[in-house]
């Protein structure tokens, strides 16, 4: 488990050089307001708070890890998408790079209003597979890569704390059946692969209130 971690944070800091350097170098958050204005809204809200589940909160979002994403919901010439949504791929077809850029800026810098855990008697699981994981089974702490107070880390792990916990849970089930399949090196797959239906929902609850 703590090899796992040590490859994960090493993979991680490699990454973030470089998704840092495509990213904060030509983004202008105030182009990407007008986006989030007009393109983005009604899903996620102009600054980045959803209203509904099914759509995930961005204020506060890491900007390299947004930005990742809707490069990925994107197809270029003709491959399919790495992230498949049909919703995300039509918004994302009329965007630039640039615009992209712009916008994952933009939600970065807005503050998020954050969800809270609702389900006392998951917290204690929750907790744990977040601090520990579970070494029986091979499932690394959450907090490896998510960090201790689901922060993040730039650029492949995204912020969780404050997440909506059912669209935490409905991506870890994703990539348990391989429905979403966008994440470096399979690790979303192969440790969501070991969860169970409880785990997950108590995961997903507890980084819901983590701050």
């Amino acid at each position: 488990m703590i090899r796992t971690a040590a490859m994960a944070i090493l993979f991680a800091t490699s990454f973030v050089t470089h998704a840092s350097e495509q990213t904060s170098a030509k983004a202008d958050p105030a182009k990407g307001k007008i986006v989030a204005e007009t393109i983005c809204v009604a899903c996620h809200g102009a600054d980045g708070n959803s209203m509904a589940s099914a759509n995930p909160h961005l204020a506060g979002q890491i900007e390299q890890y947004i930005y990742k994403q809707l490069t990925n919901f994107k197809s270029v010439d003709g491959k399919p998408a790495a992230r498949d949504n049909a919703i995300m791929a039509g918004m994302v077809a009329a965007l630039t790079d640039e615009d992209m850029r712009n916008v994952s800026a933009w939600y970065a810098s807005q503050k998020l209003k954050p969800e809270a855990a609702k389900n006392e008697a998951s917290i204690a699981l929750g907790r744990k597979l977040w601090r520990q994981g579970d070494f029986k089974k091979g499932i690394p702490a959450c907090a490896g890569c998510h960090g201790p107070a689901g922060a993040g880390m730039p650029a492949q792990y995204p912020r969780l704390a404050g997440q909506f916990a059912e669209y935490t849970e409905v991506q870890l089930k994703a990539f348990r059946a391989e429905e979403r399949a966008n994440d470096p090196e399979k690790m979303m797959r192969m440790i969501a692969a070991k969860l169970s239906d409880v785990e997950i929902k108590a995961v997903s609850d507890y980084a819901a209130g983590l701050r």
